[in-house]
């Protein structure tokens, strides 16, 4: 399967920026749609952790090399191409990053790619709380796929997110599925036709750096294989729990490229979890 950073990444001409590109290339990424910024530096983000492996970040940019992208920079042809069009929403807080985004979802849409969205709140980077709920509501219609963590739940609802009626307050009918990640207890979807929880994996948790995009990548491959899925819950069962055992061994080791296992890593665990 190809993959393609979202939806052109946009790093500095420095030492950082050609790092990261030389990583995207060993680990099989396609890269055609990187541009380098001869202006702004790559933007930089360092991660605490504390010792139950959870994180806490900090943030360097304001302006960075990624919230400079312009529509004129996106490759369109290889955006096109796409079966998948996977995004967050840190690209949505400043211009000119937020109209390029903007357009690339149209572009991917008018291509017949599914519309997966992530929002992955990191609220040091908004203005304010309410303006990242304003900003990550904004594009909240456009998507066909939607995943959110507990936390998130809590944060755009204000409501528990152990409750079903707070959670389908962020259902609306184009979705094929509305995901909610539970950590370590594992997920619950949410279709037009069905809906359940899958229970996630025990592990010995070192940081947790990754786990969530080790958990929507691995989901993602499955809807590329076959975007009938959302009409099958014993394959969607199937690849939910592929995905919390990505997750999960995601979780032991330090660092999030790293730590993202191969699909005969993770069937393994599967299987040894299964023995247990």
């Amino acid at each position: 399967m190809l993959l393609v950073p979202y939806p052109n990444l946009v790093v500095g001409d420095d030492e950082f920026g050609r790092m990261l590109v030389d990583i995207l290339r060993e680990n099989g990424v396609n890269t055609d749609g990187v541009c380098f910024d001869m202006e702004a530096r790559t933007a930089l983000a360092f991660v605490t952790l504390r010792k139950d492996g959870e994180r806490e970040f900090m943030f360097y940019r304001n302006p960075s090399a990624d919230m400079l992208l312009k529509e004129s920079e996106l490759n369109m042809g290889l955006i096109k191409l796409a079966k998948v069009f996977h995004y967050g929403s840190i690209s949505l807080i400043a211009e000119p990053c937020r109209s390029a985004h903007l357009a690339a979802m149209k572009v991917a849409r008018e291509g017949g790619a599914l519309l997966s969205y992530d929002p992955n709140v990191r609220l040091p980077l908004w203005p304010s709380e309410e303006a990242a709920r304003s900003g990550i509501k904004s594009i909240w219609f456009d998507a066909d796929f939607i995943k959110v963590s507990d936390d998130e739940v809590h944060f755009l609802t204000q409501g528990d997110p152990e409750k079903e009626d707070v959670v389908m307050s962020l259902w609306h009918d184009k979705l094929k599925m509305l995901l909610v990640t539970d950590g370590e207890k594992g997920c619950r979807y949410f279709t037009k036709n069905f809906k359940g929880r899958v229970t996630g994996f025990s592990a010995k948790v070192v940081d947790t750096t990754g786990a969530g995009d080790s958990f929507v990548g691995a989901l993602l491959t499955a809807v590329a294989r076959d975007p009938n899925i959302f009409d099958n819950e014993p394959k969607m069962r199937e690849a939910l729990t592929f995905a919390n055992a990505c997750g999960a061994m995601c979780t032991t080791q330090k660092g999030a490229i790293p730590a993202l296992p191969t699909a005969a890593e993770a069937e393994k665990f599967i299987s040894n979890s299964k023995a247990e």
